[in-house]
């Protein structure tokens, strides 16, 4: 995949439709600057976007991917399959969410539980290895889901694939 050939498409189809960046973002729910990073070639939209550019620009989901025109037109049957594939991923994303929300609740309960352990003056040595080893964990398990939520650690992972050079070929 030839992220700057389609970034130069994108980029081609929307100056054939007379729009700006931000008219494009808006039209998509998206910032400006996402779409500058898609035209740049920084990054490249989700699936379901994917899908309403294609709409948007009257070409075929392949040609986006490819980044050069098709003789042929996306049929209905494709461009429904895909429509079902990003409804798919879009679920995947917010179940897992809810679940790393679910038990970011639950390290803040459990935190909630030590610090009340402490304030009530539980120092003897068992209590406190206890809740020091509880506070701990609860802080680590919070500081990776908020990591992972912001979309830190898929950054990380990028990098350090890069790093590596493992990261496939563009």
């Amino acid at each position: 995949m030839n992220m700057e050939r389609i970034a130069k498409f994108l980029r081609e189809r929307r100056k054939e439709k007379e729009m700006t960046q931000e008219q494009l973002a808006e039209k998509l729910g998206v910032s400006s600057r996402t779409v500058s990073r898609w035209e740049t070639g920084s990054n490249l939209p989700d699936l379901s976007v994917l899908i309403e550019l294609a709409d948007l620009y009257n070409v075929d989901i392949r040609e986006l991917i490819d980044g050069e025109r098709k003789s042929e037109n996306m049929d209905q049957e494709t461009k429904d399959t895909l429509l079902k594939a990003a409804d798919y991923a879009d679920q995947e994303k917010k179940r897992l969410k809810k679940k790393m929300l679910d038990m970011m609740a639950g390290v803040l309960l459990l935190l909630c539980f030590v610090s009340l352990l402490r304030y009530l003056g539980y120092h003897e040595r068992p209590y406190q290895n206890l809740t020091e080893f509880t506070l701990g964990a609860t802080m680590a398990v919070l500081v990776l889901n908020m990591l992972y939520l912001s979309g830190v650690l898929d950054k990380i992972r990028k990098v350090k694939l890069r790093f590596l050079g493992k990261e496939k070929s563009k």
